[in-house]
């Protein structure tokens, strides 16, 4: 990939490709799913951890990279303690468009099997150095031979191995100690229990489209791999009851969900993360929302950005807003154009629509922010929260000194910078007097014009 990161780490639909191979196998009904690393184990293991729970995937490290079959030989430990009638799938890490049904449907073939071996095979569209499946004139599986070793003719066949098994434990205990190293890589090959199987009456094959079984193993085996991955999730949510106006412009990850009926997206959206969707949302055109709650009926205007926050039933955000985290929006709340938002809370019917700063604030139900206005929430050393509360009404262009607390159905007054609580139904006004100077203008310009020799008139010439 060269990167810095590992492989498996990279991500399709905001989900990293280690990630999908163990969702694919919990998904098709694995008691344990055991992960063999190697390169950045620490950062892989780290990463498991962090989405499914310590421990939850155990790790069996590969202290060498001595090919697949050494790779599944570092495995065993791990599961030394189950019985050998259990069947073991073995998933690669690269390759996410793989269906849980599939490797469901690998393990029953397994078991149907009389070699216990059942292998998954496919025949790629385009040129790949992918080993070939050696069949006898009945058609029983013989063995695999590695693109490295096979010669003109046996890569002529289009028939290769898609790198997915399910074999009985018995079984590869007993094949797996007999792998060699003589091959071109000098490597231990997994496909080599496919000759195993044979004396035994054969593996089982499986074929998948190559789509689904693709691996990764540069940047633009990642970005093909990705658009079929998100084609796959509009799809589903499509077929689900979701509208998605333009699905060549649209990105929503595949750990988002639910998506509730009738819900419209406009072109040029990203959802990603864990962003979780009512019924009947209207979300914009340009929107990019990461790990955020919608419920029913919220409407999202063009352009506007949220992460981790939350907006109630009917709430209404944008255009061109900006939730930042533990934001939450009550019921009918509504933030509107350019206002920014941190750490807020903004109750029932309340309403901020234009060009403010909200961060550390509790906004009280049906209070009104106007324009222009800000939460001074920092002092250069620490945090300072605002309480405005249930009512009042905040004109354009204030400054609220946090801490400080806006009482209940109070006013504060435009232009006004407020450095101590408003008592309840108060008027709070530090604007400075104004005063009119009646014909000052006029003269203003005389004296202009005539500095520049152009005489009187009392009339400005742009």
């Amino acid at each position: 990939m060269k990167s810095e990161r590992a492989k498996v780490l990279h991500e399709v639909a905001g989900r990293p490709l280690i990630a999908w191979a163990v969702e694919n196998a919990r998904a098709a009904g694995a008691r344990r799913v055991v992960a063999v690393l190697g390169h950045q184990r620490a950062e892989v293991r780290a990463a498991l951890d962090a989405r499914f729970g310590a421990g939850a995937v155990e790790v069996a490290e590969q202290l060498e990279q001595r090919g697949t079959g050494h790779a599944v030989q570092s495995a065993l430990p791990a599961i030394a303690g189950e019985p050998d009638d259990a069947v073991l799938i073995i998933l690669s890490g690269d390759a996410p468009l793989l269906r849980p049904e599939r490797v469901a449907e690998l393990a029953r073939a397994c078991d149907a099997s009389p070699s216990h071996l059942a292998l998954m095979s496919t025949r790629p569209s385009v040129p790949v150095a992918y080993g070939r499946l050696l069949r006898d004139p009945e058609g029983r599986l013989l063995r695999i031979v590695e693109h490295l070793d096979a010669s003109p003719a046996e890569r002529a066949i289009d028939e290769m191995n898609a790198g997915f098994y399910a074999v009985r434990l018995r079984e590869l205990r007993a094949d797996i100690a007999s792998l060699t190293a003589d091959n071109a890589k000098g490597e231990l090959y997994l496909t080599d229990l496919a000759a195993r199987a044979a004396v035994r009456g054969g593996a089982a094959v499986l074929e998948a489209p190559f789509e689904e079984v693709s691996g990764i193993n540069d940047r633009v085996d990642l970005a093909g791999v990705e658009a079929a991955a998100r084609r796959r999730v509009l799809e589903r949510w499509m077929v689900d009851g979701v509208t998605v106006v333009d699905p060549s412009s649209t990105y929503i990850d595949a750990d988002v969900g639910p998506i509730g009926r009738d819900t419209w997206i406009g072109p040029g959206v990203a959802l990603r993360g864990r962003t979780r969707i009512g019924a009947r949302v209207r979300i914009d055109v340009g929107c990019v929302l990461t790990d955020v709650e919608l419920a029913d009926d919220v409407v999202v205007r063009p352009y506007s950005v949220a992460s981790e926050a939350q907006l109630g039933a009917r709430a209404q955000l944008g255009p061109f807003a900006h939730l930042r985290p533990d934001t939450i929006l009550e019921a009918d709340a509504r933030v509107g154009n350019f206002v920014e938002t941190k750490k807020a809370h903004i109750m029932a019917g309340a309403k901020a629509s234009h060009l403010s700063y909200l961060g550390d604030v509790s906004v009280g139900a049906r209070a009104n922010i106007g324009a222009g206005t800000i939460t001074c929430n920092y002092d250069g050393f620490q945090k300072n929260r605002t309480t405005i509360e249930a009512g009042a009404f905040i004109g354009s262009d204030s400054q609220l000194v946090a801490p400080v607390t806006i009482g209940r159905d109070a006013y504060v007054g435009s232009g006004t910078t407020v450095t101590k609580d408003v008592p309840r139904a108060a008027l709070a006004l530090t604007r400075v007097k104004q005063v009119n100077v009646e014909g000052w203008a006029d003269r203003y310009r005389e004296e202009n014009d005539k500095r520049r020799g152009r005489g009187g008139g009392g009339k400005h010439e742009p």
